[in-house]
């Protein structure tokens, strides 16, 4: 059961309006603008009006989605949410679809060598130890370090690069997720760049995605709030084991997700009634095969 006391949609915290330069002249400058940014969302992970698994898997598909034009590819957010909840049992993803599971999976647990694994299992667990040692330098610095090592080792490693980085970066600063960062802000050039130009890369990136993932946790917080809100209208069975889905996924396909709760045809009535009551998105604009999300 959501708590309404918990659920406050001003509540996320923003980002200090001097915190604005992406571009800030020099490494010093940029490491202290991240640092700001980077307490911001340091709050902004401890709030529980922010929905936190549902937060870092919307970051994670705008990361899949900047991985993808990385790896030469055109698909779009909404492309790879159909290649991820629509994939039949036994079917594999296309190569973005790919992409978008790393991120997905790499957000749902703590970053651990183990869980890693599960989200690039293309890599060795000798790799994924030594790219996920305990830090030896500061967050940017050990961010840095790992996403330069892995691209010396994989050359076409970028997402992998940009994974391992952004779990390297929570690390240094005791979080145990990843919240996509490096990932949606770092570019096929940066990752090919000098130790120090990296270094430099990465405080801007984080600044710049800053901005993006406090907008996000303050919409989703809205939006969680609205959900709350018409609770007492829903009759359907299942509907708060429902309504908790929706706060931790990015987008559900009622046939599938919601099954198990309700019938079918209860489930799609049920994310209709929902996106009548404008707390809830319906993601294709499709008549069929759709998906629905906050």
């Amino acid at each position: 059961m959501m708590r309404s006391d918990l659920l406050s949609p001003d509540s996320a915290p923003h980002l200090p309006d001097w915190v604005q330069d992406t571009h800030p002249d020099g490494l010093d400058a940029a490491c202290f603008g991240a640092g700001a940014a980077l307490a911001m969302l340091h709050l902004a992970r401890q709030d529980a009006a922010v929905p936190q698994d549902l937060w870092r898997a919307r970051l994670a598909l705008d990361a899949a989605e900047h991985c993808a034009r990385l790896s030469g590819r055109p698909e779009s957010r909404a492309q790879m949410r159909d290649e991820v909840h629509l994939l039949r049992p036994g079917e594999t993803p296309g190569p973005a679809g790919a992409i978008a599971l790393s991120w997905l999976h790499a957000v749902e647990r703590p970053a651990t060598p183990d869980n890693l694994r599960r989200a690039l299992p293309q890599l060795s667990m000798a790799q994924l130890e030594t790219w996920a040692a305990p830090a030896t330098r500061n967050a940017i610095t050990q961010a840095a370090h790992v996403a330069q090592a892995v691209m010396a080792d994989l050359p076409r490693g970028e997402t992998a690069a940009l994974v391992l980085a952004d779990a390297a970066l929570a690390r240094a600063l005791g979080w145990r997720h990843i919240v996509p960062l490096l990932g949606l802000g770092l570019s096929r050039r940066d990752l090919r760049t000098d130790a120090d130009d990296l270094q430099l890369a990465c405080a801007q990136a984080i600044i710049r995605s800053s901005r993006t993932a406090l907008a996000t946790a303050r919409d989703l917080t809205r939006r969680a709030a609205t959900l709350h809100a018409v609770r007492r209208k829903l009759r359907a069975r299942g509907a708060d084991q429902a309504l908790a889905l929706f706060l931790t996924r990015d987008a559900l396909a009622p046939s599938r997700a919601l099954v198990p709760l309700m019938s079918d045809r209860a489930a799609r009535r049920f994310c209709d009634r929902l996106v009548d009551l404008d707390a809830l998105r319906e993601l294709t604009g499709r008549d069929t095969f759709r998906l629905y999300g906050l």
